[in-house]
This record gives C-alpha cells, sequence and structure tokens, in this order.
C-alpha cells in the first residue's frame, strides 16, 4: 500500500477577492451541492475556501500518485470533485477520477483555511 499526501493553504480575503469579482468564472470549480450548502453557513466565502483548499489537497495528493507522468490538472473538471458534510460537520471527498481511498480534513483558523488529503492506492 501506498499513502500520497497533498495539503493546501488558502488565505479567505484574497480568495473571497476572487469569488467576487465581475465575470468571474471562479465559482465554477464548486459542485452544485457545496454552493448550495454554503448558503446556509454564517460566512459563504469561508466554507468555500475550505471547500476549495480540500480539492487543491487532492490534486496534489493525486497527482503524486502519476510522478513521472503529465499533471493531472490539465484533465480536470473541478466540479466534479465534491466536498460532502454529515449533520456533524464532518467531511469527505466525493469523486470519480480514481478508484482509491481518499481521506480529507478540513481546517479554518482567521483568515485561512486549509486541508490536508491522504490518498491510498494499493501495491
Amino acid at each position: 500500500m501506498s499513502t500520497f499526501v497533498g495539503i493546501d493553504l488558502v488565505h479567505i480575503p484574497s480568495f473571497g477577492e476572487q469569488l467576487d469579482r465581475p465575470g468571474t468564472r471562479f465559482i465554477d470549480v464548486f459542485h452544485p451541492v457545496e454552493l448550495r450548502r454554503a448558503l446556509t453557513k454564517p460566512n459563504r466565502v469561508e466554507h468555500l475556501a475550505g471547500c476549495w483548499a480540500a480539492k487543491e489537497a487532492f490534486v496534489k495528493a493525486w497527482s503524486q500518485t502519476l510522478y513521472g507522468q503529465p499533471p493531472v490538472e490539465t484533465e480536470m473538471i473541478w466540479n466534479e470533485i465534491c466536498v460532502e458534510q454529515d449533520q456533524w460537520g464532518r467531511v469527505r471527498l466525493r469523486q470519480d477520477f480514481i478508484d482509491t481511498s481518499v481521506e480529507i480534513s478540513i481546517s479554518h483558523d482567521g483568515d485561512y483555511a486549509t486541508a490536508v488529503c491522504l490518498v491510498e492506492l494499493g501495491s
């Protein structure tokens, strides 16, 4: 079994500026479920920043599984990656790109959101 790690850090105020920019296509990176859930949160931007950090962390971990091959970002359809949340706030990442174990953790502190992702592949 091989484990690959990805991590990402998002500056929430800068992220919010990108989201609010007229004509931005950045909002298109989110799954409809993520966007609907964000509307129920006290701070929509902070919530989406955590989702974005999780997606970036996943792509970094997944890219490590392909070391020596072209990067996966060129093939990404970002809104097909969905950060799901249960009623207690625990998160998981739903994606159909690779058939493997994917674990994520998201945290917020002040102006920052961060996420860590583990991808495990059998040997």
